[in-house]
């Protein structure tokens, strides 16, 4: 890693799981911006985290799972790389799956907790997957454990079949204004198929 003195910390944890046919190439290009981002010159030269205790990146060929627990420094800019990163796993992936990223800051120290000043520690979740239908699938199944969790101080896990019902609604509604939204960006039938660039509609199937 060829970053010092950065802002942050940045750790990403997940496990990925992949298409039986993704090879290391594959993830290598995929996660091109994770290892351009590091300096190196492949992912393999990266695959280490910034902490030897952290397993890193691998590739799990039996399971066929992207295993990510990895440190790197950085800033602010490394959000961009996240966004490719995500797009380009998009494509390997067999089912949804969730990936934890928290900044934390480097340069906050004990003086600065003893004044009272705030750190800009920051925590986000993104979501990869097949299909739009797969991502959703995941951040659904996360927010009903959620709510379980926290509702159950108050209630039997038997009382809350309602709150998940009442969650499938929302994630009903999502999806299908996803569906109409693509069905009204497809070309009309009939005009040769020219006009019918791009993914969106392949994720409905």
């Amino acid at each position: 890693m060829s970053r010092f003195n950065t802002t942050y910390e940045i750790h990403l944890h997940g496990a990925v799981p992949l298409r039986e046919d993704v090879t290391f190439e594959h993830l290598q290009d995929a996660l091109r911006g994770l290892w351009v981002y590091a300096g190196a010159r492949s992912l393999q030269e990266c695959a280490d985290s910034f902490y030897e205790e952290e397993p890193g990146i691998r590739h799990d060929t039996n399971d066929h799972v992207l295993q990510i627990c990895w440190t790197i420094k950085g800033e602010d800019d490394f959000r961009q790389v996240l966004d490719d990163v995500c797009m380009g796993l998009n494509d390997l992936t067999r089912a949804g799956a969730a990936l934890e990223v928290t900044f934390y800051d480097a340069e906050f120290d004990d003086e600065d907790e003893a004044q009272g000043r705030d750190s800009r520690d920051d925590f986000m979740m993104l979501f990869v997957g097949p299909t739009p239908a797969a991502i959703m699938q995941v951040q659904r199944d996360l927010l009903v454990q959620d709510l379980v969790s926290l509702m159950e101080r108050h209630f039997d896990a038997s009382e809350l079949s309602d709150v998940v019902l009442e969650v499938d609604k929302l994630f009903s509604k999502r999806f299908d204004s996803l569906v109409n939204s693509l069905e009204i960006s497809k070309p009309p039938k009939g005009n040769g198929g020219s006009g019918h660039g791009g993914r969106r509609p392949r994720h409905l199937h």
